[in-house]
Order: structure tokens, then sequence, then C-alpha cells
């Protein structure tokens, strides 16, 4: 991990594979109906160095709240999913990843993701990722008549697989 503005690392994936990389927070007194733990996706650039692909994530806070980190390699049917924590200098990834074989919602309508409830920072338990993108579905928000909570409603394409997760 190097200084500089913020710190930031990198990583290499091969041809096939694509690699995003989520910051787990711990929720500083949560609430009783706010999540203990959030994540954000970690900012990235890509640059191509002959047939791999040089990934370089940035990241904003560290702190002992916020050294943890999950990390999703996509390739055309699996997700290898690790877990690593971020340290002043240095970068630790555990040495056996989960591999994770992964099935489709197949659909030939345009359907929705169950219904997400937000906290006031619109933070939400479950993420939803494009499997062929690696790109959040980025949930449609609405206020929720019944008990005034900010809610949403991931809509999801038809023939597309996506891979849903949620830290707790």
């Amino acid at each position: 991990m190097n200084l500089g503005q913020g710190k930031h690392f990198s990583i290499m994936d091969p041809q096939g594979v694509s690699t995003v990389i989520y910051q787990i927070s711990e929720t500083e007194n949560p609430g009783e109906n706010d999540p203990k733990l959030t994540i954000q996706r970690l900012v990235s650039r890509s640059q191509l160095v002959g047939e791999k692909t040089k990934k370089t994530f940035y990241v904003e806070k560290l702190n002992s709240m916020t050294n943890k980190i999950v990390i999703l390699s996509f390739t055309r049917d699996r997700v290898v999913i690790n877990y690593g924590k971020m340290l002043d200098n240095e970068v630790r990834i555990s040495k056996k990843p989960v591999p994770l074989k992964f099935d489709t919602l197949y659909s030939e309508e345009e359907s929705e993701f169950k219904e997400i409830k937000y906290t006031p920072s619109l933070q939400r338990p479950i993420t939803v990722i494009d499997a062929e993108t690696t790109e959040e579905v980025k949930p449609v928000l609405y206020i929720d008549k019944v008990t005034n909570e900010v809610r949403g409603k991931c809509i999801l394409k038809p023939f597309k697989p996506y891979f849903a997760f949620e830290i707790r």
C-alpha cells in the first residue's frame, strides 16, 4: 500500500477475470434498525499490461473500523470471494479464497429484486452486481407510504447473470 494522495494498492487480473473490492466499515453507534456493517466499493483504475490487467484501487479512509476488505473476482461462470485487511503499508489477503459457483436467475422478462430497506445515509445491506460487467445494479428509490421509509428495488434485465451479497 502506498502513501501519497490517500492510499492505494494494485493487483493483476489474468485475462477473463475482473476483480472488484469492497471496504467493510463498522457503523459507529448504530441505531436499532441500522446495519452494524456497511460496505463501499473502492474506486479503481485499470491499465492493460501485456495480457493482464493491472487494477489500482484507491482507499479514502483507513482506520481500525475500516481496514477490512472483500475481494470479488468474476470469471465467466464463477465468483471467487476473498477476504483481506489493509494495514498502514500493506494489504494482507487470506491464503484460501472461497470459490463460489453461481446460478443465474433466468427470466425472459424484466423483473424486480426484493425490496431493500435503506438507512438514512442510503446504505443498504444487499449489493447486486451485474456478473458480466461487474457494475453495481443501482436501485430505484421510493418512499414506502405505509412505513414512511426509503426503500429501493433493483430492476434485473432478462438473459443476464447477477451476483448479490450481503455483509453481516
